[in-house]
């Protein structure tokens, strides 16, 4: 069951998708500084001042009565909150990760593309089926005279 495993584990698919995942994981760290340490500060300076991240929601007061400054100080209040400016910056993140995911993507295609079908330069024997040249008159294989089309 170990040398099962094993095998399964070191297969090509399975190798190449541990990769993707580490750098998926290390590319989501990067992004999420991105938004919330160069994206959102301009948007909120735009906005007079506001920071995203302590767009919140109270719906309980905790041990030390409100109003809290921002989320973190509610939380450590032990107010029961919901953090939406938390969430906006998540959204943020993830429409700017699908939409370099969407670029990387359409830069593969791009690369991967089809060349346009060449025009056939042989064609099959009628009585041994081998590729003959398009010009030839007889079979180089069986010798069988050739009709030209």
């Amino acid at each position: 069951m170990l040398q099962e495993f094993k095998t399964f584990a070191m297969r090509g698919n399975v190798v190449d998708m541990a990769v993707g995942i580490i750098i998926g994981g290390a590319f989501g760290t990067i992004i999420k500084s991105l938004v919330a340490d160069i994206i959102m500060p301009p948007i909120g300076l735009m906005l007079g001042g506001v920071d995203f991240s302590d767009f919140f929601v109270i719906l309980k007061e905790g041990a030390t009565a409100g109003p809290y400054a921002t989320l973190a100080i509610a939380q450590e209040a032990g107010a029961v909150t919901i953090g939406y400016g938390v969430f906006i910056n998540a959204v943020i993140s993830f429409l700017i990760v699908a939409f370099a995911v969407f670029l990387l993507i359409k830069s593969i295609n791009k690369l991967q593309a089809e060349e346009p079908e060449k025009e056939a330069t042989t064609k099959d024997c009628p009585y041994c089926v081998s590729a003959v040249a398009l010009t030839a008159t007889k079979c180089p294989n069986c010798t069988s005279e050739l009709v030209s089309n």
